[in-house]
């Protein structure tokens, strides 16, 4: 079979081919496949942080900001640890990003405040002289969809898995429990904040989308 094989160079090619692949899906597929799993310590996201996530993609910061931090050097002295696959376990859609007009945000929990964040949305050029990043204002008056990102928890929890509930993760429970638990962790973080409207939407029970996205990118490390 060898023989006949030698003498004929398109299928000797194929068969070599074949083999090559097969060995390689059989290599590279069970370390991926570990990879991807979750890194040890990463959660999944409360409902607040959530409902940041949701958020930052409707305010498209993902066009101006990766959270993708490559193994170069030059990436990590500025933005800490590169990425790990399995960081992002829990993240759907991922937020990669292809373009950074702006830092990458993987790790700005790590060395941004509330205080800093709350300054940046509302008057970016107040703590980055020369930035070109517009302001958003409107994030201090809008709400947080907090039922929405209940939702999107209940259904991957449901669906894939994700261990809401379980030892050491964040709690999920009925939508009034979720609730509870984002305006608790709202409230710590509008206590850090400075704005006083956004103070008092918190103490009147409502969550302004700054604290949630405060809360997202504080979730970030």
């Amino acid at each position: 079979m060898f023989h006949w094989l030698e003498q004929k160079p398109f299928f000797f090619a194929v068969v070599l081919f074949l083999t090559i692949a097969f060995a390689g899906i059989i290599e590279v597929i069970p370390d991926f496949a570990k990879q991807s799993q979750p890194t040890v310590g990463t959660k999944p996201y409360t409902t607040l942080e959530l409902a940041g996530r949701h958020v930052y993609i409707k305010d498209s910061c993902n066009a101006c900001h990766s959270q993708l931090i490559r193994p170069f050097k030059s990436e990590t002295d500025r933005y800490g640890m590169y990425s790990l696959s399995g960081e992002y376990a829990y993240d759907r859609p991922f937020l990669w990003g292809s373009k950074r007009t702006g830092p990458d945000l993987m790790r700005v929990g790590n060395y941004r405040t509330t205080d800093w964040h709350e300054n940046h949305m509302m008057n970016p050029a107040s703590v980055v002289p020369g930035t070109v990043m517009p302001a958003y204002p409107h994030m201090f008056t809008n709400i947080a969809d907090i039922e929405t990102a209940y939702a999107e928890a209940y259904t991957v929890k449901a669906v894939f898995g994700v261990p809401y509930d379980a030892e050491g993760m964040p709690k999920l429970g009925t939508l009034e429990e979720a609730q509870a638990d984002a305006m608790a962790q709202a409230k710590l973080i509008a206590a850090d904040m400075k704005n006083q409207s956004v103070k008092d939407a918190v103490a009147n029970g409502q969550v302004p989308e700054i604290v949630a996205l405060i809360a997202y990118l504080n979730s970030l490390k």
